[in-house]
């Protein structure tokens, strides 16, 4: 953050203003302010209907359709992006950004309304329903306030997530901040208007993470009943039930059939043709070794903060979590950007080299696997350290043989959520990535932006095959490292 605020300073406040001020920054904010609002309203709304239908109503098939419900959390945008502008080369602009947008973002409201909705008390439903309610009343008054909360923070991933997209916003031709920083870089020798635009998103970025930690205030959504939690009573939809099908089906034929229904139309008409199946497998190779080390070496600085916010009170402790939070609020193609600029002048020989890259990760991603570590670590009882230090083990044995157990199951989430999203991440590795380091989703890219279809099938459905995975982990955990 420091060295972007420095590049973009180096020409003095003249440059500032000449880039600030001009009419098509303030369109361009405009523009990228209201799909973030439209994209985070729509998601809201589809992962909330989604979870309460999946969740608590007898939906034929709930089981089924809230694992198919998660799955669009495993295609990049850019691979939806660049199956329906395939087939409808005209689409571009706001209308099809939102769609498809929406239509991949609406997990991370979902996937955390579902885990709430399982946990919460139906007591109070119950209490509200014998005082004279109505389903829809007992709804809107009691369970809607409690599942609040999860559907804030998912619609604030996907604010974030829209503000920082790249690929979709590029293939669809929708010019927001990701794709002006993005085209500014590449097309100019002088990088400062790169760097003046992503500290104006970042300022931006950070406003609304203040706002949104202000308007949660020091409200608190618990229930008050003792003992053991039991599961509420399913909803009976009665003659709707079949009908309300309608929402799951369709939500899966827009977000999964139809982009991997047209890629795997193009991959069989590249198979007719010639594929480089070497140059795919290598793209494959790389992908898996540059996630995997993100994701690794993320949920490694992720359990000494999550242990520490876990286990102690103090400011430092607080500040520490926080600060790891900070990083998730850059756009990829800022962190980059800044990278960029830091190692060509300090750091040259690491420019351009792999350990940039999983450093680039590490910065974007912290927090997914500090969330997951946090959990797991507050659901584990210092006693259990304690007894093990009084009977004479030393600290480092503690951890092995106490700690790490009980931490595993949210290193294990947080690691699978990492490795997922390093999968999909596309600006940092185009710009950061070592020479002739080619990935899927920088395979994608290039064919796209080349207008050969075919050459980005596979790789496309390579990367959503292999996101699939690390996607139904989650799933069966619940949830809970999404948030």
């Amino acid at each position: 953050m420091v060295y972007l605020v420095v590049r973009a300073g180096g020409g003095g406040w003249r440059a500032i203003a000449d880039t600030l001020f001009l009419a098509r920054t303030g369109r361009l904010l405009i523009r990228s302010l209201a799909l973030a609002a439209a994209v985070s309203a729509a998601s809201a709304t589809i992962g909330v209907a989604l979870a309460w239908l999946t969740v608590r109503c007898d939906l034929p098939g709930r089981r089924i359709w809230r694992v198919v419900a998660a799955l669009p959390l495993a295609v990049p945008s850019y691979v939806a992006a660049f199956a329906f502008a395939s087939e409808l080369p005209d689409l571009t602009g706001f209308r099809p950004t939102f769609v498809v947008l929406t239509l991949l973002s609406y997990p991370y409201v979902f996937l955390p309304v579902a885990a709430v909705l399982e946990r919460i008390d139906p007591a109070m439903e119950e209490a509200a329903r014998s005082l004279g309610d109505g389903p829809l009343t007992a709804f809107r008054r009691v369970t809607l306030r409690q599942i609040r909360p999860a559907a804030a923070t998912g619609s604030l991933l996907v604010c974030l997530y829209v503000l920082s997209d790249f690929g979709a916003v590029s293939i669809l031709r929708f010019d927001s901040f990701t794709r002006v920083i993005y085209q500014s870089y590449q097309s100019s020798f002088d990088r400062r208007p790169a760097a003046i635009l992503g500290c104006l998103l970042l300022v931006f970025t950070l406003g609304i993470l203040v706002a949104e930690a202000r308007t949660r205030g020091r409200a608190r959504y618990f229930g008050g009943s003792r003992g053991a939690p039991r599961r509420p009573d399913l909803v009976r939809l009665g003659r709707w039930r079949w009908a309300a099908l309608a929402l799951p089906v369709g939500v899966a034929a827009f977000a999964l059939a139809a982009p991997l229904g047209t890629t795997l139309r193009w991959l069989a008409e590249s198979v007719r043709a010639e594929v480089d199946f070497g140059r795919v497998g290598r793209a494959a190779g790389a992908t898996v070794l540059a996630s995997a080390l993100g994701a690794v070496v993320t949920a490694a600085a992720a359990i000494p903060v999550g242990l520490l916010a876990a286990r102690s009170r103090s400011r430092v402790a607080a500040f520490i979590e926080r600060s790891a939070f900070v990083g998730h609020a850059l756009p990829g193609i800022v962190v980059a950007l800044s990278l960029v600029f830091f190692t060509v002048r300090f750091m040259n020989p690491l420019y351009q080299r792999l350990p940039v890259l999983v450093f680039a990760y590490l910065v974007l991603f912290l927090p997914l696997a500090v969330s997951a570590v946090y959990g797991s670590a507050l659901q584990a009882p210092p006693a259990l350290e304690e007894v093990a230090r009084s009977l004479g083990k030393r600290p480092r044995e503690v951890f092995r043989t106490v700690t790490a157990p009980l931490l595993a199951p949210g290193v294990g989430a947080g690691t699978a959520l990492v490795f997922l999203t390093c999968l999909k991440e596309l600006p940092a590795t185009l710009l950061l990535g070592p020479t002739g380091f080619e990935t899927l989703a920088t395979r994608v890219w290039s064919a796209t932006q080349a207008g050969a279809f075919g050459d980005a099938a596979l790789p496309a459905l390579l990367l959503v095959a292999v996101g699939a995975v690390p996607t139904w982990l989650l799933t069966r955990r619940g949830g809970t490292a999404v948030t």
